[in-house]
């Protein structure tokens, strides 16, 4: 069966037929054939192949969540110098400003992927078909995705249900933030209420992967009686759970499991180069966070970016098995394999053993430092579960299921019950806090915990009132033409 990997094939063959269609040569003068929106969506296989094109721009959020991780104390921007990609290197020492090339990755491909979906929903009604619901509800979800990360990222966003056209920027105002999310929870109910636990596709989204982002869409707004209720659904009617081992969650054998809720699927048999990292089929961010100059077994070499600080080695408790697993401690590694390795600037000793670039297949192609095959676990299970406490908690609603839900995660970690938590109200919720570091390290979710739950002043060189969110992209600002507000502070 066909997965969601092969997204870009059928992209670049559409692509190609309307490039043929459009060049003179083979142009019939009789008969001018194209492909367009009024002349599209009259089957199946359209609105099909139009969904594969709203999820290919999932595969450009490599960038959002290795900035997720730099933005944080979880890592340093690292690289080969304090030059090598500028624009990490400010968002790392928070003082990027509107002129940040990777923040406007960040903004134009979500927007990308909004309107991709959006192309789908303003002709959801063209041609109606057995299951049509199901491409909807994919679509929704997919949208309310964009969504999210838009406005974790850059707050009021200009919101719209059908394609953006040019000239919209100085018309559309930036929608305060209440209305962007209340757009996300009517998109993914939608998709909750027409998806199945079981995908078509590998790859696809599912009602569970629905029901956890709207229950982190309803708890990054401190919605916890709805958050409580949606989460602790999918964890008791889910077909979710956690694998024995943390140790096989990040391999080649853990992708697509029981603990995988939502996963970005990556392929590493389409290359790719600097000139264009969102064409990738490949994880970049891989690539990015590897060990540079490696040679030794199990991982390749890549660029050193995004290394893990002492402070998240030192949150580990000791007995925790996630440590070695979540970093990995360079130098001890190298003693005991042989291992050789060059150091980067801001070398740590410790890379993100997560999502570290391993020996790829005979058949990977182009800049192996970009096509990196390792799916992104977007949400997992013990996610699901921590948010699940933290929302039965800080909602003052039951701290028993709150300590319940903790402790399945940190009896996998442990191997025992000998280190379950028997807190309460506050305690409870700041080892709520620090179990989410530690389980989800290296995922890119910590900056936007910090942020979410008031915590911010943890990272180095964080400006209250100011860096809660990044900054519009100057260019946006322009063509808005006084249309749209810069955020506060820059």
């Amino acid at each position: 069966m066909k997965t969601m990997k092969n997204i870009k094939y059928i992209i670049a063959s559409l692509a190609l037929l309307i490039t043929i269609a459009c060049t003179d040569d083979f142009i019939d003068r009789d008969t001018v054939y194209s492909i367009d929106s009024e002349n599209y969506f009259n089957s199946e296989s359209d609105y099909y192949n139009a969904l594969i094109g709203a999820y290919d721009l999932l595969q450009s959020s490599y960038v959002n969540v290795l900035l997720g991780e730099i933005a944080s104390n979880n890592t340093l921007c690292g690289g080969e110098s304090a030059t090598d990609v500028i624009g990490f290197q400010q968002i790392d020492d928070m003082i990027h400003t509107p002129v940040n090339s990777n923040l406007k990755d960040v903004w134009n491909w979500m927007f990308a992927g909004v309107n991709r979906a959006n192309y789908i929903m303003e002709f959801q009604d063209k041609t109606n078909f057995p299951g049509k619901e199901i491409i909807i509800a994919e679509t929704r979800f997919l949208r309310a995705y964009y969504y999210f990360e838009l406005v974790k990222w850059f707050g009021p966003v200009p919101l719209k249900e059908t394609r953006f056209e040019l000239g919209d920027e100085t018309s559309i105002p930036r929608a305060p933030v209440s209305q962007v999310y209340a757009l996300i929870e009517a998109d993914l109910q939608y998709a909750v209420d027409n998806l199945d636990y079981t995908a078509p596709q590998v790859g696809r989204v599912t009602k569970g992967a629905a029901q956890a982002l709207l229950g982190k869409a309803y708890l990054y707004q401190d919605k916890f009686s709805p958050a409580a209720s949606i989460l602790e659904t999918l964890i008791l009617e889910g077909p979710y759970d956690l694998v024995t081992d943390y140790d096989t969650i990040f391999e080649n054998e853990g992708e697509n499991g029981i603990e995988s809720v939502f996963e970005v699927q990556y392929t590493d048999v389409e290359g790719a180069g600097f000139g264009c990292l969102q064409c990738s089929e490949g994880n970049v961010a891989v690539g990015f966070s590897g060990v540079r100059n490696y040679n030794g077994p199990l991982f390749t070499s890549g660029f050193s970016f995004n290394v893990p600080t002492q402070d998240v080695v030192d949150e580990f408790e000791p007995g925790d098995n996630r440590k070695d697993v979540a970093i990995l401690d360079i130098e001890a590694w190298a003693t005991s394999t042989g291992a050789s390795f060059g150091t980067g600037y801001e070398h740590t000793g410790y890379f993100n053993r997560k999502y570290l670039p391993r020996v790829r297949s005979s058949q990977a192609q182009g800049d192996l430092n970009l096509t990196n095959p390792n799916n992104y676990r977007a949400i997992r299970f013990a996610d699901v579960l921590l948010m699940a406490a933290e929302a039965f908690n800080r909602g003052d609603i039951d701290d028993t299921k709150a300590q319940n839900f903790l402790n399945r995660v940190r009896e996998r970690a442990f191997g025992n019950t000998s280190n379950n938590i028997s807190l309460t109200g506050t305690a409870l919720t700041n080892a709520i806090y620090h179990e989410r570091r530690v389980e989800l390290v290296g995922e890119g979710h910590h900056f936007f915990d910090l942020v979410r739950t008031g915590r911010g002043t943890q990272i180095p060189g964080f400006t209250p009132n100011k860096n809660e969110l990044f900054p519009i992209p100057i260019e946006e600002i322009q063509f808005s033409n006084g249309n749209w507000q810069q955020n506060p502070g820059y």
